[in-house]
Formats: C-alpha cells, structure tokens, sequence
C-alpha cells in the first residue's frame, strides 16, 4: 500500500499557518513520487485518489462523496480554497500591475518607499573626488492597510449533496472573481491615493475626452519611469480603442480575433472599471506597486467539515501600497 494512503487526515491539519495542501505535502513530499504514475499529482490530488473523489469532468462525484468517511471530510475546505482561488487567478488582472507581492503572518506590516527628487533621478557624471549620488530608501510612517475581502456561502448540506462537484465548482469561482475585483478596486484607490489616502498621484490634465496628444503627454511625464501599464475604466477604454492612431489593421484584427487591446506607446492596456470616469492611469508596474497577503484564501474550515455550510466565510486579507510614487500618473480627461 503507497505512503499516501495510510495518512491520517483531521481538522487539526488546518489552521498551523501553513495551508493544507503545505502541510499535506511536508508529510507525503511529491518529490518521492517521480518516475511513478503519481508523480503528476500533488499530495492533495493524491489525498482525492485515496477517496476516489473527482471534482471535474463529465465523471464529477457529488458534494457528499466529500463526506463518506471522517477523514475524506477534511479534504472539503481545500476543495472550497482551491475552486476560489481558480476564480480569482481567472479574473486577477493585478500580476499586470503588481511589482512584488509580500506575504506577512500578522496585521502588521511597514513597508519602504523611495521617492526621489527631480536631481536624483538624473545620471550624473561622478567626477574624481566628488560625492556620489544618493537614492534614500526609508520606511513608512505607518502601516499598510490591509484589507478582508470575501463572502459568506450560504446554503444548507441537505440543498448540496446531491449536486456534482463540478456544477458547485462554476458557484465557487464566481466567489473567486468577486473577491479578485474587489482586490483591484483596493489597488486602484492606492495607485491614486496611497495606501494611507495622502500619497497622491500627479495628476495631468488634458483636453476633454482622450487624445493621442494626452496619451503621449501622460507617456513622456513618466519618464524617466517606463509607461508599461495604462489601466482605464469602460469609457476611457473605448475613447482609446477609437483613436485613429490605434486603428491600424494589425491592431484590429489583434482584438477582434484574440480579445487583446492595443498597447498606447507600448503599454498594457487594461480595462478596470474601479477607475474613476474621465481618468486613465500610467504605470510603471515593474516598481509601482506591492501588493501585501496575509496568508491565502481562507475558509471556517471547522463548519465545512462539520456540514455545517450555513453562513461559512470564504475570505482573503491583503493591502496595496506604492513603492515609488514618481512611477504612478493620472491623465484627468474628463470634461
């Protein structure tokens, strides 16, 4: 009989500060699995095996196969995590936007910031003798800003275990997706107004409505920061796609055939609709923005192991704060 079939599984295995799948794994490492038939899975997708639960597919069990013995129960909380966390990568535009992400184990957290002046950000001659330019890293005055963003599943065990895991997998992602779109509207009012609401972009201003000449205006204030990342609400987004110079063929048949946008200048174009009407925002996403976690989507896993789904959370808790200000602008263009 293989290692992984003999591992006792109970609810203790979460809430160590380390997910079930990492604790899973420290006991049942895949490493020792290579160059078997197994060796494509991790320790939870061989925990699934054990059990003989498939979670997709036209051949998807039922919730209840989740509950047919003790053990088997513990593994539900981590299907819930996994299908959520499916969600929010599906829907999760902030790798577009995100520098570095930084996991912290409490509420607590102060990062660094850089904010060099105008002299600063020249590359000067060093001349014998001379003193060497400085860039002054320091650290915040407060602490960033985390927020607890989710939803509480509701809905009796008695209403789901007839359903195919499958069909609860498509409710669980759309869960995913909201919490994904709530944790860009969190980024945005950072990009605009720090983590600590005084940190304001530079704001530009343009004529009514979204030009090629505000474009390239928001495009050269960055500088010397490279303008990689355009994020714009609906309308804004449309105005730049209706732009004579971004209605080249190649562009054309690029978003009627894949869905991409055009790059204005080279940049990501990205439509998030938490952007305020009239206002398109560039970035330099290589040094703009971090995004802080503190652990990864949670569950009240006690509940779900118990059946007892009615009123269970489903939560993530992360923050946002700008690393260099300079590299963030806003191009007002409303009327």
């Amino acid at each position: 009989m293989a290692f992984y079939e003999n591992l006792h599984l109970e609810k203790g295995m979460y809430g160590t500060g380390k997910s079930f799948s990492a604790v899973l794994e420290s006991l049942d490492r895949s490493e020792n699995y290579r160059g078997t038939p197994l060796e494509e899975l991790d320790a939870y997708q061989r925990q699934l095996k054990r059990f003989d639960i498939h979670v997709n597919g036209r051949g998807s069990d039922r919730v209840e196969k989740f509950f047919q013995t003790g053990e088997s129960a513990a593994l539900f909380p981590e299907y819930v995590c996994r299908a959520v966390r499916q969600g929010m990568e599906q829907e999760n535009l902030l790798p577009s936007l995100v520098a570095t992400t930084t996991q912290v184990e409490g509420m607590d957290y102060r990062t660094i910031t850089s904010t060099p002046l105008e002299a600063e950000k020249e590359l000067k001659l060093v001349a014998e003798g001379t003193a060497v330019p400085q860039t002054v890293v320091r650290t915040q005055d407060h602490l960033v800003h985390l927020h607890k963003r989710g939803r509480m599943l509701v809905a009796s065990y008695e209403a789901l275990r007839f359903q195919r895991l499958d069909l609860f997998t498509v409710t669980l992602r759309q869960i995913g997706a909201y919490i994904a779109r709530m944790q860009m509207g969190d980024a945005v009012q950072v990009l605009l107004h720090g983590d600590d609401g005084k940190d304001q972009a530079e704001e530009l201003t343009a004529e009514k409505g979204v030009t090629y000449a505000g474009l390239l205006q928001l495009w050269g204030k960055l500088t010397p920061y490279r303008m990689n990342g355009l994020l714009g609400g609906t309308a804004a987004v449309q105005q730049v796609l209706g732009l004579a110079e971004m209605r080249d063929a190649q562009a054309g048949l690029n978003f009627q055939g894949t869905g991409r946008l055009v790059a204005p200048m080279g940049a990501q174009l990205l439509h998030v609709p938490d952007v305020p009407d009239g206002k398109l925002i560039g970035i330099d996403r290589t040094c703009a923005l971090e995004m802080v976690q503190a652990g990864d989507v949670q569950t009240e896993y006690d509940k779900l192991i118990d059946r007892q789904l009615e009123r269970a959370t489903i939560s993530t808790i992360a923050g946002f704060t700008k690393i260099f200000n300079g590299a963030v602008k806003v191009l007002n263009c409303a009327a």
